[in-house]
């Protein structure tokens, strides 16, 4: 091999989906699911020549903005085909997407905007209820596009970007649940690592149709477009996670492959208990699985691969496949080609195994850094290795299990409280069905545990009695409170903070006298 070649520096003369739509012209590579007014979505299904046709119409309108490479491109929009059509058509044109979420308010949205600056921000008409009113007015952003002016404007000619694997691709903001969302710089190196390490663990079928209910402002959902397009394979979009959808999608798409988050998967069990005959494999993330959801996953023959994976690390860490999984119920396997794990203790020092400590993670699908954050980045990476702010341990097999974030800790009188800990007694009870725990503002203890629990036919004062003989006395939730669902984010995962600041308006409204206060 020439020692100057280096992989994480080379230059292609195409991009991936160039390559596939020459190498596999009519090859499926997209089906896209949009609402319908009747009850049935409507599907779209493109080969790869169509899809590269479409990115190429785009890419001629993107050149008419004259926008210089290298530039910022916001999106603000719902998945859809046209969405994926963008994401291949800025990566062909060397500019870098900021996928902004869908959910947030206005001041979170104009947040971020000003952090970025964007040369260009490209909505959705269709979409007025999430369209803040005053965006074209906004400073930092250069132009405003719906994404309907867009598409009708005139094409101009234009040269495509090198595939340059140090290229930056994306800036994908974190989801916020454990402080402010950063802008997270992802290169194509990062993805296209994360493809390779992704298919060492999980394999690669030459059928395979990878189904995507993650939002594509989601990592999660981000990956899946060039992990597809690098293997040829197919991926299947929703806009949503809908269960029906999803569940008809499974029977009818020959879906191989899904992302999904724990409460996903409780809910599609909870409607079906036959696994679909194409489905090989579920990738389950984005939050830890309780024991109970993975017996039960297990127990049906659902093909269940917990795997633990951050924004800043592009997805993916490690992945336990699923005959391994029911055998080490709440692991999330081993690090994937190319990465490598340790646990670091208070003075970040390698811990012994068992040890609980934060996980630092090394390896091709680090991001670059944090955009225009030197601080939060000197903080987050250090000698090239990610400090994830997650809490676990390595067992003497050298697989991984996850607690939580760092921030999510709870300390009472001094002692470390763990919420998994918490939660997974909780959710024993038999009634329980699911629970969330968190940390209060207390004068004499500095925090109290508090529970958020979802149950039928409990009181605060029984679900106590349950868990006291699992739980030393200062674990015990203080304060007790039933709610229909748990508070999610966007992507699917429990929104702690949500559940923190409920309770605490509670206590503002009407001080603990009506929650369930167990002392």
């Amino acid at each position: 091999m020439n020692s100057e070649f280096r992989i994480q520096n080379s230059e292609f003369n195409t991009d991936w989906l160039t390559a596939q739509a020459i190498a596999s012209p009519d090859k499926l590579a997209l089906v896209a699911t949009r609402p319908h007014r009747s009850r049935r979505p409507v599907r779209s299904n493109l080969a790869y020549r169509q899809l590269n046709a479409l990115v190429d119409g785009v890419c001629g309108r993107l050149a008419s903005l004259h926008l210089a490479r290298g530039s910022i491109v916001a999106a603000h929009l719902p998945s859809s085909a046209e969405y994926v059509v963008l994401v291949h058509a800025l990566a062909r044109m060397g500019l870098v997407l900021a996928p902004l979420n869908t959910r947030l308010t206005s001041a979170e949205l104009g947040a971020q905007l000003n952090h970025v600056r964007p040369a260009l921000l490209i909505y959705d008409e269709a979409e007025p209820t999430s369209i803040p009113s005053h965006w074209e007015k906004m400073e930092a952003v250069g132009q405003t596009l719906t994404l309907q002016k867009l598409m009708a404007l005139p094409p101009a000619p234009f040269a495509p970007a090198p595939m340059d694997l140090e290229r930056l691709q994306s800036i994908v903001f974190t989801s916020g649940s454990s402080g402010a969302p950063k802008g997270v710089q992802i290169t194509f190196g990062n993805l296209f690592w994360n493809a390779i390490a992704s298919a060492a663990r999980l394999g690669v079928m030459p059928d395979d149709r990878w189904l995507s209910v993650l939002p594509l402002f989601h990592v999660g959902g981000l990956t899946v477009i060039f992990r597809s397009c690098i293997f040829g394979t197919a991926m299947a979009l929703h806009p949503k996670f809908d269960v029906d959808a999803v569940l008809r999608s499974l029977d009818e798409d020959a879906i191989t492959l899904v992302s999904l988050v724990p409460t996903m998967l409780g809910r599609l069990m909870e409607l079906r208990a036959q696994v679909p005959s194409s489905l090989r494999l579920i990738l389950l993330g984005g939050a830890a699985a309780s024991e109970e959801l993975l017996a039960e996953a297990a127990r049906r023959g659902w093909p269940v691969a917990p795997t633990y994976g951050l924004t800043e690390a592009t997805s993916q860490v490690a992945t336990m496949p699923p005959d391994e999984a029911a055998r080490k119920p709440g692991s999330v396997g081993k690090p994937l080609f190319g990465a490598q794990v340790r646990i670091l203790d208070a003075l970040g020092e390698p811990s012994p195994n068992g040890e609980i400590g934060e996980i630092a993670v090394r390896g091709p699908t680090v991001m670059r850094g944090y955009f225009d954050n030197a601080e939060a980045t000197a903080k987050a990476i250090c000698q090239n290795e990610l400090r994830t702010g997650d809490m676990g341990y390595v067992d003497a097999e050298g697989d991984l299990f996850v607690l939580q974030r760092r921030s999510d800790l709870i300390v009472t009188g001094g002692e470390n409280v763990y919420p998994a800990e918490v939660e997974r007694a909780l959710r024993s009870h038999p009634k329980v069905k699911d629970a969330l725990v968190v940390g209060l503002p207390d004068a004499e203890w500095g925090q109290r545990v508090a529970a958020l629990v979802v149950a039928d036919g409990i009181t605060a004062e029984e679900l106590l009695a349950h868990v006291r003989a699992t739980l030393a006395g200062y674990k015990l939730p203080r304060v007790v409170r039933f709610a229909p669902a748990l508070p999610l984010l966007a992507n699917g995962k429990l929104d702690r903070a949500g559940a923190r600041a409920m309770l605490l308006d509670l206590n503002e409204k009407s001080g603990f006298a009506n929650l369930s206060v167990l002392l």
